[in-house]
Parts: structure tokens; C-alpha cells; sequence
């Protein structure tokens, strides 16, 4: 709920219906409030709190360690921005693997703080005690298969993942697996095509692609990948929609050379 005590536009029940009735779903990572409030008029229906702020906004390599408080803070700021789309946060690393009742509690203290919609997990039967602990405290639950970036030491790189037999029926079990539990929606990442859309044919949930091709019920992107803020990322799956990098690039120059040569301010510029 709104910080005005108002429901949200956009409900795990109307995403249901999306689907339904064929209506592509389009979701962004976001982390801060000025951003959140700019996407908020663009149609977004689903805003992610996504624990890549350890990547995007501290400079990590990994998201591992990132920290409950810090998603909680992130959450927070996209919240107070957000008035028609669902804000779903990232659990983070540590969280909800291995302890169902870590689980729960990390899931409240995100709802309760953050006022956001839903959470997310990732991983499929290895979490499914904990995703069944969440749901039966009434918090909605968006799971995340394929490629889920809290295990790439385990996987060791980002590659494609459930490219051949065993790991693509092993990912299409735990979307039922997730589906049967009361997940609302799954996010796949780097995931065959093919794969993706038969996933998303046999379930009756949202299936939102992340590189899992266009036969999914939607797309997410990070907001600053797709703006073209961050050049050190350029998977196959990015569309950059701007080149705000240059952009910003050259009005800090701009403003630096006004700066040096004493024009600014100017006369219009001060009291």
C-alpha cells in the first residue's frame, strides 16, 4: 500500500488477468525515489527493488552483500515514489536460504518497513520451505529461476543457463513447484527461448523474462542498463532505450568548464 493508505493500481490479481488475456507486463529495476517517481508516469506496472543495487549503486561485483537494512532503505525511497505500480523488493542474500524462519522474518521486516507489495526469491525446491513459510504469512511471493545471480559462485558464470535436458526439466519442475506453492509470478533469467515459452505456456502465473526471450508474459530490465548508464554491462538481452551517459558526461564537463572560466553563476544567478 501507498504511504496515503491508498491500494496500488497494479495487484497480483490484475497481473493474473494480464495474462490472460494476452496483455504484455513491463517491469524495471529501480532503486531510489527521483527515478521511481519519472518511471511512475511511464505505465510501468511492476517496479523491482532489486538487490543489483549492490552492483549499480555500491559498486559490488556480486549482489551478495548487499544487506536487509539496505534493501529495506532502497525500498523505502521507491515507495514514497509510487503511486499505480506494484513495488516488488529483492530478499537478499542470507535472508531465506536454509532457515524458512530467518525467512518469514526478513519478509515482514521488508513488508512492514518498506510498505512495498511483494517480495522475491530465487531458486526453486532448495527454497521452497521458505517460500511456503512467506506465503502462509500473507506476503505475496514473485519467484526467479534460471540464471539467479545470489548462486554465481556456485555457477561460476553468467552464462545461458538449462541449455541442455536435465537443467531445463529441472527448472520447469520448480516453476510448477512454485506455482503450487502460491507464487504470483516467476522471473526467468538467461534462459533458452524455446524454454521460456514453454514455461510460460504450461503455468497459469506471469512468467517475466530477463533474456528468456519474447514468448514470456513480460520483460525486466534494470532501469540504468536500458537508460545506457552502465557501459560495463552489454548482454545480448539489453535494448538501450538512451545514452544518458554522454549525456551526463558532458554537462558535468559543461559544468566544470563554467565553473574554471568564472560564468558560472552569472549576474541572473545570484542574490
Amino acid at each position: 500500500m501507498s504511504i496515503e493508505g491508498k491500494k496500488r493500481v497494479v495487484t497480483t490479481r490484475r497481473l493474473r488477468e494480464m495474462k490472460q488475456r494476452g496483455e504484455k507486463i513491463a517491469m524495471l529495476t529501480v532503486y531510489d525515489y527521483t527515478m521511481a517517481s519519472i518511471m511512475d508516469t511511464a505505465g510501468v506496472d511492476i517496479m523491482l527493488v532489486g538487490d543489483s543495487a549492490a552492483n549499480i549503486m555500491a559498486g559490488h561485483e556480486t549482489t551478495l552483500p548487499i544487506t536487509l537494512e539496505q534493501m529495506i532503505y532502497h525500498a523505502q525511497s521507491v515507495v514514497r515514489a509510487v503511486k499505480n505500480p506494484m513495488v516488488v523488493v529483492d530478499m537478499p542474500f542470507g535472508t531465506y536460504q536454509g532457515n524458512s524462519k530467518e525467512a518469514v522474518h526478513s519478509a515482514i521486516r521488508l513488508m512492514k518497513e518498506s510498505e512495498a507489495d511483494a517480495v522475491k526469491l530465487e531458486g526453486g525446491r532448495d527454497v521452497l520451505e521458505s517460500v511456503q513459510r512467506i506465503l502462509s504469512a500473507g506476503i505475496p511471493v514473485m519467484g526467479h529461476l534460471g540464471l539467479t545471480p545470489q548462486s554465481i559462485l556456485k555457477f561460476g558464470t553468467y552464462s545461458v543457463r538449462a541449455k541442455d535436458e536435465a537443467e531445463a526439466a529441472r527448472l520447469l519442475e520448480d516453476a510448477h513447484l512454485l506455482e503450487e506453492a502460491g507464487c504470483f509470478a516467476v522471473v526467468l533469467e538467461k534462459i533458452p527461448a524455446a524454454l521460456g515459452k514453454r514455461v510460460t505456456e504450461e503455468l497459469k502465473i506471469p512468467m517475466i523474462g530477463i533474456g528468456a526471450g519474447r514468448f514470456v508474459d513480460g520483460q525486466v530490465l534494470v532501469a540504468h542498463d536500458m537508460l545506457g548508464l552502465n557501459r560495463q554491462f552489454s548482454p545480448r538481452f539489453l535494448r538501450r532505450y538512451a545514452n544518458l551517459y554522454d549525456a551526463m558526461q558532458e554537462a558535468f564537463r559543461h559544468y566544470v568548464k563554467d565553473v574554471k572560466a568564472g560564468c558560472f553563476p552569472d549576474e541572473k544567478e545570484q542574490y
